[in-house]
């Protein structure tokens, strides 16, 4: 959201800049350029700033050594935090030292804003406390003009130990306190040009993403492309956009790739409206058929049916599909069977329910799939398809069992969350 304050209307935003940033004194210095440049135009500016280049590695691997890795988990997050607490105070000096008013803020402040249960080494924030103290000790500098500079990673817990948040922290810190305030957009400034269309360590030549909704960014999180850390999305607010963009820009206001939306912080049970239907082509090598698999979709595609799921192994092909597509689909799919020399057989299984279980973290709740499926054995419900994808779990259930699938999911996902 844009702020007015009298008849002028301006930005509020919050610029993390990763340690590839920050590497040494001549990018520190053209990091602070940056923030001046857009602070001149009336931008109310919130830094977070990750440790110096390879600064957090460095503090663990020394620390570790010196310490027989027989260091406590408190101290060694005390530690830690001199990094990310050094290049702050180097920051916010390099904004004075241009003529503009710069609060470091301190983790031993008492309004430090991170409030954070005890988990060292793997904190996590507790968003309620994080917003209060944001709203009081932060904002009201923000609308003084002062750009405000906090370590990212670090956290601090209600007894006031030192805690940090693990790798991605610094993202987890630039999205709370851009919720919190509420901001107009985060920036972060990475070693990458934006959001690539695939890993460009693998493909030679990706694209870059000019936008990306943030359901599709959830199931690219875990590549090789360092942009944000999947657990920081947990935090993200769907109304304040994040942009993603290169630190040899020099230039807030550089084209890299935003990202739009959200995406659910808690673990949902998401019912499909329609009754759905099991489509199942068998036959001797059906699935490693180019042209069969081709034909197949083709058809679909040509149906207008969306594909709920799809599962392939070596003699069979299975689609998910809404039960209310048109029977000359069927027809069409059976008579490629007909004349296909790798297909056999053509069988339907009506009346199924899709359930889909997404949030984020899913991935991370040991023993769900496990847990989902002895409850629904437990009553006797039959699982007849189930796949896991990009922080969601699908499953096809009998439509009589639709209700009782989910309030048992509900109550297990529920279980599991604790």
């Amino acid at each position: 959201m844009s702020v007015t304050k009298g008849r002028r209307k301006f930005d509020r935003l919050v610029v993390k800049f990763g340690g590839t940033s920050l590497t040494d004194g001549p990018s520190i210095s053209r990091a602070a350029d940056s923030i001046i440049k857009k602070a001149e135009k009336g931008a109310q500016m919130a830094v977070v700033v990750s440790a110096m280049g390879k600064t957090t590695d460095l503090l663990i691997n020394a620390a570790n050594q010196a310490c027989g890795n027989a260091i406590p988990a408190d101290e060694l997050d005390d530690i830690l935090a001199m990094g990310e607490s050094t290049s702050a105070r180097i920051f916010a000096a390099a904004i004075r030292a241009r003529g503009k008013d710069s609060q470091y803020i301190d983790p031993c402040d008492a309004d430090w804003p991170i409030v954070t249960d005890d988990t060292f080494n793997n904190a996590k924030p507790i968003p309620h406390a994080c917003a209060q103290i944001v709203k009081t000790g932060i904002k009201p500098l923000l609308e003084r003009g002062v750009v405000v500079v906090v370590p990212g990673f670090i956290g601090k817990t209600e007894r006031g130990e030192i805690t940090t948040m693990g790798r991605g922290g610094s993202d987890v810190t630039a999205l709370i306190l851009a919720r919190s305030l509420p901001a107009h957009q985060v920036i972060l400034v990475t070693d990458v040009e934006g959001i690539m269309s695939a890993d460009p360590k693998i493909i030679k030549a990706p694209q870059k993403l000019r936008e990306i909704p943030m359901d599709a960014l959830v199931g690219i999180a875990d590549s090789g492309t360092k942009f944000i850390h999947k657990k920081a999305l947990r935090y993200t607010s769907p109304h304040i956009d994040i942009k993603v963009i290169s630190n040899s820009s020099a230039d807030l206001d550089s084209e890299g790739t935003l990202i739009r939306g959200n995406f659910p912080s808690n673990i949902v049970v998401e019912p499909y409206p329609e009754p759905v239907m099991a489509v199942t082509v068998v036959g001797k090598l059906a699935s490693e058929s180019p042209r069969t698999l081709l034909e197949i979709l083709g058809e679909v595609g040509k149906a207008g049916a969306p594909i709920l799921g799809m599962s392939a192994n070596h003699d069979s092909l299975i689609l998910y599909l809404p039960i209310n597509v048109a029977e000359t689909l069927l027809e069409s799919l059976h008579s490629i069977v007909v004349r296909d020399e790798r297909a056999l057989a053509l069988a339907v299984r009506k009346d199924l329910a899709f359930v889909r279980v997404k949030g984020l973290g899913l991935e991370e709740t040991p023993g769900i799939i496990s847990s989902i499926s002895k409850a629904l054995n437990s009553v006797g419900v039959n699982i007849y398809g189930i796949f896991t994808i990009a922080s969601s779990i699908q499953m096809f259930v009998d439509t009589k069992d639709k209700e009782k699938a989910i309030r048992l999911i509900e109550e297990t996902v529920r279980a599991n969350a604790n």
